[in-house]
């Protein structure tokens, strides 16, 4: 049986990845610290690919063309055992296309490869979806990296915050029953600043459906440091469980819940990805590792 996981190491940084989902399992820094969720009961995943939806559909229901597919929250690639085409010492690729299962819930031809490549205390990821079929393929794909929070134990969880590379003004989202809610909320971030409690999660995930940045920083003073920087998605989701977990999700996204008064053809939701027969989208982020002073 082939090995279904895989240590990536670089200069600074290890990671080590599984088939199952083509997940991020681990994330450590030089001095062997885990950076990343280890799925403990508050949550049980790691960092899922979200694909070929992100978040909800209006009763888990997909339709194309008259007809309703089954289909759950984040889509099923996080549950389907991808397949390794390429191992190296320092990276990977893993891939998943369509088939009977997938069809049951997702009735279009594709193709989506996950790659992990480490540099310098860096990890990028690459998100490439191709449309093998011969018709429009809509889609969502998404991050969804969770990180211990506190990255120290003995930090407090106030101590940490995240800080945008540009200041972030707009309005963000929020979800009712995983729903999108039709009315923006004030934004909680200052300036470039956003202050982590618990409480910020208490209605669900922070969404930027606008982000001005495209990178943001989770740091605390005295404390290894982590930055997140994406190409090609246009929302970003902050989420931690409403009461209280020691994780942190950061999140690009490239395509939202369902809005809770829409419950339309799938193509025509908002958000989605049309790519052309033939055609493919290369969507990218990374992880840089740092400390603070």
């Amino acid at each position: 049986m082939e090995q279904d996981s895989l240590t990536l190491h670089g200069d600074g940084i290890s990671a080590t990845v599984v088939g199952q989902g083509a997940e991020l399992v681990s994330l450590r820094d030089a001095d062997g610290t885990e950076l990343l969720w280890q799925a403990g009961p508050a949550w049980r995943r790691h960092s899922p690919v979200l694909f070929p939806i992100v978040g909800r559909l209006r009763g888990d229901q997909l339709r194309h063309r008259g007809q309703n597919y089954p289909m759950t929250q984040h889509g099923f690639a996080r549950d389907r055992r991808f397949a390794w085409v390429q191992r190296t010492p320092s990276s990977c690729t893993l891939v998943l296309t369509d088939d009977a299962e997938s069809r049951i819930h997702y009735p279009f031809a594709f193709r989506l490869a996950v790659s992990y490549s480490l540099a310098s205390r860096q990890l990028g990821v690459t998100f490439e979806v191709a449309n093998t079929g011969d018709e429009m393929l809509p889609a969502s794909i998404g991050a969804h990296p969770a990180f211990n929070w506190p990255l120290l134990q003995e930090l407090p969880k106030e101590a940490y915050r995240l800080t945008f590379a540009d200041n972030e003004p707009a309005p963000i989202r929020r979800l009712k029953d995983g729903l999108m809610v039709p009315t923006p909320q004030p934004t909680p971030i200052e300036g470039k600043t956003l202050a982590l409690s618990e409480r910020l999660f208490d209605d669900d995930a922070v969404i930027l459906d606008r982000p001005a940045s495209t990178s943001v920083r989770y740091a605390a003073e005295r404390s290894p440091s982590i930055e997140m920087s994406w190409h090609g998605f246009n929302e970003l989701g902050i989420w931690s469980k409403p009461g209280g977990a020691p994780f942190l999700c950061i999140e690009p996204w490239r395509g939202v819940a369902s809005p809770v008064d829409f419950d339309g053809e799938f193509t025509d939701k908002p958000g989605v990805m049309p790519i052309e027969p033939g055609a493919k989208r290369t969507l990218t982020y990374r992880i840089a590792i740092g400390r603070e002073p």
